[in-house]
């Protein structure tokens, strides 16, 4: 079965981002389990350039689980076809210190179990103040 078979691709993005953001900053269980429940052993991620690995990824979750920030996620468009998924979302992000809107482009590749395979992602910081395009 291919992860979009039963669910609409925007469905799935949405559900599958503010899950794993949900369980990192409102769990104390170990990062990499929860990062494993989300993705494959082989993940790798190319955000705006760099390339993330698991071990990566693990890392990049520390300072999201010491601030604990809340995830408002509006996805614009999203396209499923067998394991790849193409979208194009807004995380509108509140911690104690600051406020952010973020415009993403996603490409991504998802196992049959809808963990994340691959990702290739632009993102662009929407200046305070302003509103994302829709």
């Amino acid at each position: 079965m291919r992860p979009f078979d039963s669910t609409d691709p925007q469905r799935f993005i949405a559900d599958f981002i503010t899950g794993f953001h949900d369980e990192l900053v409102n769990s104390d269980e170990d990062a990499g389990a929860i990062v494993d429940r989300y993705h494959t052993p082989d993940i790798v991620q190319i955000a705006d350039g760099h390339r993330i690995d698991r071990q990566k990824l693990v890392a990049h979750t520390r300072p999201t689980r010491k601030r604990r920030p809340e995830l408002r996620l509006t996805v614009q468009e999203a396209l499923g076809a067998d394991d790849r998924l193409a979208a194009r979302y807004t995380m509108h992000v509140r911690d104690p210190k600051r406020e952010l809107v973020i415009e993403v482009c996603f490409f991504g590749r998802f196992a049959p179990d809808g963990r994340m395979r691959q990702a290739r992602m632009l993102t662009r910081t929407v200046p305070s103040g302003t509103e994302a395009a829709a």
